[in-house]
Order: structure tokens, then C-alpha cells, then sequence
């Protein structure tokens, strides 16, 4: 006979099997549910973050095609200009021809908005370019060794790029072969630069770390991108030999090619790609190392535009939503057992419902009293801006205005010095007169024509020095002419003889005599008058003074110092010597811009002022352009 605990547990074992059978049912179920939705909402994440980053890769592939596009045109634009064929094929060049070529380029360039139109001959001589007016135009350069002036002549056109030396920022040339009577008398060339563009994805860019830009080569080199640390990086590790070859190219600035590090993780449909490239984190945030990859083609660079889209919130949204799934079958299945708490349960979804849309109209509130103050601060700023640029025209008016009454206040100056050269000749002047009157008098004709040819030599000496106040003063823009360079150290010497001799200085002059330079004489004048006009200022109360003027010739330039045996120039002020009102001497020595004057006529003439302290007090030096000239010896005096 059974006992009653045996029968107990014989009734209650079924029911526990079944018991578990249905728990196991419904994990399986709600497991199931999970998957599935893990599954859909992943593919559909992937299907919209596809769809966007397609239509943002459109969007920048469209700006950067259109930017080459509209630049594209420019160089057969150019061979419809007649005073550009004519400037081609004129031997010498015109200057008048060149002038209107030039003005043409200009107006060209800016209404296309191009960084640089310029013409080359057949032999790769830039004859004309838009900026002509700049202190570094290329206008005389040869570049018949660029890939794009080569491929033009023997392809009629051509396209290439490279990275700027500067900044790194891509530049692109459109070239093109002009013809004239079915031969080639030059090429046309358009330099874009694509700085801006890549500026513009960087900016865009910079709030997110889910979205990344780049542009990748034929050879896959990233050449553009919105993450500056993969700049000139590959897609893939290159061998050797191959960095060698991309290196030898030119075009890039770097010669280690390294490698992005990625790897490919997943192929979606569409031919989409989920690669993984790692990222350094910024602050706070983790590091996206998932990306959607897209790509496409640019026919007219043969370029490729790459968009990386952050994967991770995709694949979080669908573990979510397999979770969230999960829960609700997992709610559905305790609602069973927990029907008493229902009540309470909707009371409290009630309660936090309430505090949400509390938060909510709290924060709605704050976000529209927050847009106020930045619209005010906006407006204000505005303002602040417009006011700063009138200031700054108005000061650079002002500078100008001030830098004319510096030469004025200079040619004061100098005006003591001339008064004691003149009074010199015209005391002689009215001697000879004198003699002239007595000797014709008493028949000594040869005498009297000696004393005349001595007149109309001192005359001749008077109006060399009045003109050299003349062209000091004046605006006229500088004539760029062959100067033998011991005219104007001559003409100094003489203007500043009364100081020199007054201040017991010695002159010491080391100059190659047959040197010339090509410069404007009298603004040459200008810039030697200031440089030793303050070397004597330096050398009052010395015990010994010594002016030097010295000159050297190396290669096709000619290098000439200003040396003084005064106090020298202090630490304090040698940072500040070409900066405008800056003056060691008195309120009443000068305005502080003869320095500046100077620094700015030797840069029109191709060189720079430079200024240096000696044992034995201050030298300044800057060098001209050599002037080749026939025959002569260029060694030292």
C-alpha cells in the first residue's frame, strides 16, 4: 500500500513537468521575438543610414564637381582673347600687349572666381597671368617641366593636382593647348584651389564623430578629407617599391605612405560595406569604430568620394529593439501573474507621463528664451563687426595720408644738407660772373668761354640735386630701369656732404664698379638717404665715426650694406624696426616711418631690408636684382 507522500508526489510531478514546459515554451517564443527583431530593425537602420549617406554623398560629389566644372571652360575661354595670341606670338613681347592680356586674366579671374589664369609659350615661359600686380607673380617662370604644361602639348589638354607646400591644401590645374593656324604657340592653365571645399566638410564635420568625408586618388591616397589626420594616408598597406613610385611623383607632400588600418567587417546589400577604422576618442565620447562605407566615382578628376557613416547607433538601436521585445513579451507573460498590481502599475505610467510633459514645456520654454539671447547676441555682433571694418578703412586711409607727410617730414631734413651743397656752387657762380665780365672786358676771350663752361657745369650740379628733391616727394609709381650703382651712392654722398663733413665722418665705400641693378634710381636715392641719414643720427657723440657702403655680387643679385660705427640696435627695438611709428629718437627726429618707407621700396624692387647689429655698430643690407650688362668687371673698388 502506497504511502500518502508517495501520492502527493506522484499527482504533483505532472503538473510541475507541465508547468515547465510552458516557461520553456515561452522563453523559447519570446527569444525568438527577439532575434527577429533584432534582425528587421538592423536592416531597416541600415536601409535609411544607406539612403542618407547616399544623398549626402550626392550632395558633396555634386559641390566638388561643380567647383572643377566651373573652372573647366576657362583655358578655351582664353584662346578666343586676341591680345593673348598676339602676345604669344610677338617676338620680343609687347609691353601694351602684355598689359591688356594681363587686365584680360584679371577680369576673367574674378568673375570665375578662379585662384590663378595664366598663358605660357610654346617653350613653358609664363607670358601673362592674373596676378601680375603681386610682388610673386609667376610671370617670367618657366614651367615647361609640369606634368600639366607637357601632357597639354601633346594632348591638347590635361588635368592634374598636387598638394600646396604650405598648408597642404589641393590645388587643381586644367591646362590646354592654344593653337593658332594649326600649330601650338602656348597653353592655358587655370590653378584652383580646393581649400575652401575641404575647409567647408572639416567644419561640417567637427561636431560629430558619425560622419567623416574623404576623397581618394587613383592611387588610393585620401588627397581630401574631413579628418585631418587621415590626410595623404592609403586605403591599404603599400609595398615599397610602390611608396617609392607615388613619392617620386611630386605631388604629395609626404614620402611614408602609411596605411588607414582598415578592415572590412560586413558586405550589405546595394554593395554597401561595414568596415572598421579605428578613431581616437575626443573627450568624453567613445571612439566610432564602425562605419558605413560608400563610395563614388568623379569622371572628371577619376577621383573617388568616400562617405564613412557611424554604424554604432544602428546596431544599438537594434539590440535595443531586440530587448525592448523581449520586455514586452516578458511584460505580457507577468501581466498574468501580476494582474492585481495593474492598477497601480497605470497610475504610476499616469504620474511620471504628467512629470514629462512638465519637463518638457520647462524645457521648451527655456530653449525659446535661450534663442532670444543668441538672436540679440547675433544682432549685436553684427554690429560690432560692420563698425570694426569701417575703423580699419579709415586707419588705413589715415596710414597712407601719414606715410606721405613721413617723406615730406624726411625731405625736410634733408633740406639743410641741399641748402649747403647749393650755396657752394652759387658762390663759385658769382665769382666766375664776376671774372667772366673783367675778362671780356679786357678781350681774354678763351678765359671768358673756359669761366662759361665751368658756369654751366655748376648749373648742371644745382638741378641734379633740386631734382632730387623733386622725385622724392612725389607719388609717381617707380620706373624699373638698368641704374649703375655707383650713381646714386654718389648722388647720396653729395646730398648728405655738409653733415658728413660737419660730423667729422669717415666714408669708406667698397663697390664693384661696373655693377648695375635694375631698380628706379631716385627711390634707390630715397632708401640709401634714410639708411645713412640714421647711421650719421647713430654715430653722434661716437668717439670714431665711419660710414661704410659696400656692395657684393652674387649671381643675379646684387647685395649692398649700410654699416655704422655708432651704439648699435637694441634688443628691445630690432623687433619693431619696420613697424610704422616706431622711432628710438626724439618726438621732434621724425615720425617713425622712414624704416617702413625704405622696407617697402626695396620689396617693389624684388628684395628685402634686413638689419643686424656688428661689434662695431648697426649694418643694414638688402639685396637687387643684377642688371647684366656688357662687359665690366664686377669686383670690388
Amino acid at each position: 500500500m502506497s504511502s500518502p507522500l508517495s501520492l502527493v508526489q506522484r499527482i504533483a510531478a505532472p503538473r510541475i513537468a507541465a508547468q515547465l514546459g510552458v516557461w520553456l515554451l515561452l522563453a523559447g517564443a519570446v527569444g525568438g521575438a527577439a532575434y527577429l527583431a533584432h534582425e528587421a530593425n538592423e536592416r531597416s537602420g541600415y536601409s535609411a543610414l544607406t539612403d542618407t549617406s547616399w544623398l549626402q554623398m550626392e550632395l558633396y560629389a555634386a559641390g566638388l564637381d561643380g567647383e572643377l566644372a566651373r573652372h573647366e571652360p576657362l583655358p578655351s575661354i582664353m584662346e578666343l582673347d586676341v591680345s593673348l595670341l598676339t602676345l604669344l606670338t610677338a617676338e620680343p613681347a609687347d609691353p601694351d600687349i602684355r598689359e591688356r592680356a594681363n587686365k584680360h586674366l584679371v577680369n576673367l579671374g574674378v568673375r570665375a572666381g578662379a585662384q590663378t589664369i595664366f598663358a605660357m609659350n610654346r617653350h613653358g615661359v609664363v607670358m601673362a597671368s592674373s596676378d601680375w600686380f603681386t610682388p610673386d607673380s609667376g610671370i617670367g617662370e618657366n614651367l615647361a617641366h609640369t606634368p600639366y604644361f607637357q601632357e597639354a602639348l601633346l594632348n591638347g589638354h590635361a588635368r592634374w593636382f598636387t598638394a600646396s607646400p604650405v598648408r597642404f591644401g589641393l590645388e587643381f590645374y586644367f591646362a590646354r593647348a592654344i593653337h593658332q593656324e594649326g600649330r601650338v604657340i602656348g597653353v592655358a592653365a587655370v590653378k584652383v584651389s580646393l581649400e575652401s571645399v575641404e575647409s567647408q566638410w572639416t567644419a561640417l564635420a567637427a561636431g560629430t564623430q558619425s560622419h567623416k568625408l574623404l576623397v581618394v586618388d587613383e592611387n588610393d591616397v585620401v588627397i581630401m578629407t574631413s579628418t585631418p589626420a587621415w590626410k595623404f594616408k592609403t586605403l591599404g598597406a603599400l609595398p615599397p617599391a610602390r611608396r617609392q613610385q607615388l613619392a617620386a611623383l611630386g605631388r604629395y607632400p609626404v614620402r611614408d605612405f602609411q596605411p588607414l588600418g582598415m578592415s572590412v567587417h560586413q558586405v550589405l546589400e546595394h554593395g554597401s560595406q561595414l568596415v572598421h577604422l579605428p578613431l581616437p576618442a575626443l573627450g568624453d565620447e567613445d571612439p566610432e569604430d564602425l562605419y558605413l562605407w560608400q563610395d563614388r566615382v568623379l569622371p572628371r578628376a577619376g577621383w573617388r568620394v568616400v562617405t564613412l557613416s557611424g554604424a554604432t547607433p544602428v546596431r544599438r538601436n537594434a539590440r535595443n529593439a531586440a530587448l525592448g521585445v523581449a520586455g514586452i513579451a516578458g511584460l505580457f507573460i507577468a501581466v498574468g501573474h501580476y494582474l492585481r498590481r495593474r492598477r497601480r502599475e497605470l497610475v504610476n505610467r499616469l504620474a511620471a507621463r504628467e512629470a514629462l510633459q512638465r519637463a518638457h514645456d520647462e524645457l521648451e520654454h527655456r530653449v525659446q528664451a535661450r534663442t532670444a539671447e543668441l538672436y540679440h547676441a547675433n544682432a549685436a555682433l553684427v554690429s560690432e563687426v560692420a563698425e570694426r571694418k569701417r575703423t580699419e578703412a579709415e586707419l588705413r586711409e589715415a596710414q597712407g595720408e601719414l606715410v606721405q607727410s613721413g617723406k615730406l617730414a624726411m625731405l625736410g631734413q634733408m633740406s639743410a644738407g641741399i641748402t649747403h651743397e647749393i650755396n657752394q656752387p652759387l658762390t663759385a657762380l658769382c665769382a666766375l660772373s664776376d671774372n667772366a665780365v673783367q675778362l671780356l672786358q679786357r678781350g681774354r676771350l678763351d678765359d671768358v668761354a673756359r669761366n662759361l663752361h665751368s658756369i654751366a657745369g655748376l648749373t648742371e650740379r644745382i638741378g641734379r640735386i633740386t631734382s632730387q628733391l623733386k622725385s622724392f616727394a612725389s607719388k609717381t609709381p617707380p620706373l624699373s630701369q638698368p641704374v649703375r650703382l655707383a650713381d646714386p651712392v654718389t648722388h647720396t654722398l653729395a646730398v648728405l656732404r655738409g653733415r658728413i663733413e660737419a660730423d667729422g665722418v669717415a666714408v669708406w665705400l667698397d663697390l664693384p664698379p661696373a655693377a648695375s641693378v635694375r631698380c628706379d634710381g631716385h627711390r634707390l636715392e630715397q632708401v640709401l638717404l634714410n639708411l645713412c641719414g640714421n647711421a650719421l643720427d647713430a654715430m653722434k657723440g661716437c668717439e670714431h665715426r665711419r660710414l661704410s657702403l659696400s656692395a657684393r655680387v652674387q649671381g643675379g643679385r646684387v647685395h649692398v650694406r649700410v654699416a655704422d660705427t655708432g651704439s648699435g640696435i637694441s634688443e628691445d627695438a630690432m623687433p619693431h624696426l619696420f613697424e610704422p611709428f616706431f622711432s628710438t629718437k626724439s618726438a621732434s627726429g621724425g615720425l617713425g616711418l622712414g624704416l617702413v618707407i625704405s622696407s617697402s621700396i626695396v620689396r617693389e624692387f624684388g628684395g628685402v631690408l634686413r638689419a643686424a647689429n656688428t661689434p662695431d655698430g648697426a649694418v643694414f643690407e638688402f639685396d637687387l636684382t643684377r642688371e647684366q650688362g656688357e662687359g665690366g668687371d664686377d669686383g670690388p673698388t
